[in-house]
C-alpha cells in the first residue's frame, strides 16, 4: 500500500530536490514547513499526480490537507482512485 507514498517520494526527490540520495524526510514532513517545495513545484506535483495516476485535479482541490506531505498527497490520490 506504500507505494504510492514511495513514487511521490521518488518523484520529488529527483524533479524538485535533484537529490541522488532520494527522499531524506519523513513522509509526514511538511512540503510548506521545511521548503521543500515553492508554488512552482506544486503544480509539478499536480501534473505528475495527473498523468502518474489517470487522475483529474480541480483547481479547489490543490491545498495544504492534499498537496502538503506526501502522506497527505498520496491520501488524496487514493481518495480520488476511490480507495
Amino acid at each position: 500500500m506504500e507505494q504510492i507514498e514511495q513514487q511521490i517520494a521518488a518523484f520529488i526527490a529527483s524533479k524538485i530536490l535533484f537529490s541522488k540520495n532520494g527522499y531524506s524526510y519523513p513522509y509526514e514532513t511538511s512540503f510548506l514547513e521545511e521548503g521543500i517545495v515553492d508554488s512552482t513545484s506544486v503544480l509539478e506535483l499536480v501534473m505528475f499526480a495527473e498523468k502518474t495516476f489517470s487522475i483529474s485535479v480541480d483547481d479547489s482541490e490543490i491545498t495544504p490537507d492534499n498537496f502538503d506531505s506526501v502522506s497527505k498527497l498520496a491520501d488524496y490520490v487514493r481518495s480520488k482512485l476511490g480507495g
